[in-house]
């Protein structure tokens, strides 16, 4: 295990909070944010520190859920080492070894860029917040950045199939967000990208895949629960989860951490 010593301090960063509004996650819930001011330029040490503290990051904009009752938005990472593929997994691994790794600054974003973000949206997402897209609404969500964040393209010949956003971190890597061709379908882009993210922290000989929020009652981010061995950021502690939950216990996850976290969950959580 490495052993990591901060560059920076935290407490001398300004941090605001948001008036409760919609959850993005979970209907009919309400929820809160807790942002640093984006003025600050923020180097690897500080958003790794950030990162190990449950805060993601969109755009300019780093945050962390603060909300009242409710401790759903759990951080998740992968250790890579400890990593095994699924069935399904390696299935899609072996679909995409046609597939070209590249990688290169989010401040190079080209045409090429946008345009598979565009379908992206129009085909997967016309429903959520990101619709309709835009160039401007592409640019500060994913090209402008408070840190040195990439792109990890995934090329099939000529033509560019998959883009990860991606932030370094002192222990690896965060993503951030993930796009890729909508007529794709039987190749699992989703599924390939993050075990070519994995692969690529791997190859940093560094420890983590940061996946972001874990939200046990959405289910469209239970995929994150497959990637195993995966650690959560539970009450303040990073714990490991000894094995993918089946929908019984990921709902009864969920339940619990809308009061207090079971006893007999000690078993299955370990830290």
């Amino acid at each position: 295990m490495k052993s990591y010593h901060p560059k920076s301090l935290l407490n001398d960063l300004q941090y605001y909070i948001t008036p409760p509004h919609d959850c993005s996650y979970l209907e009919k819930k309400s929820a809160r944010m807790v942002f640093l001011d984006p003025v600050h330029r923020i180097d690897v040490e500080t958003l790794s520190e950030l990162s190990r503290l449950g805060f993601r990051r969109s755009g300019d904009f780093i945050y962390r859920p603060e909300c009242h009752l409710c401790r759903q938005c759990l951080s998740c990472r992968v250790p890579v080492n400890a990593f095994q593929m699924n069935s399904s997994q390696k299935k899609a691994w072996k679909r995409n070894q046609d597939l070209r790794m590249n990688i290169i600054s989010t401040r190079d974003a080209t045409w090429q860029h946008y345009a598979l973000y565009e379908r992206y949206i129009l085909a997967r997402h016309a429903d959520g917040d990101m619709y309709p897209p835009s160039q401007d609404q592409f640019e500060k969500f994913l090209v402008h950045s408070c840190t040195e964040s990439f792109f990890l393209e995934l090329w099939k010949d000529e033509q560019l199939i998959s883009v990860s956003t991606c932030d370094p971190l002192d222990d690896g890597i965060s993503a951030v967000y993930t796009f890729f061709d909508p007529d794709e379908n039987r190749r699992s882009l989703g599924v390939f990208a993050i075990l070519k993210q994995i692969e690529y922290v791997k190859m940093l000989s560094l420890d983590y895949i940061y996946l972001g929020y874990w939200v046990p009652h959405s289910a469209k981010m239970n995929y994150k629960s497959q990637y195993t061995p995966l650690e959560i950021l539970l009450d303040g502690q990073w714990r490991h989860l000894n094995r993918s939950l089946n929908a019984e216990e990921i709902h009864a996850l969920g339940d619990s951490l809308l009061t207090t976290l079971p006893s007999g969950w000690n078993q299955l959580i370990v830290k």
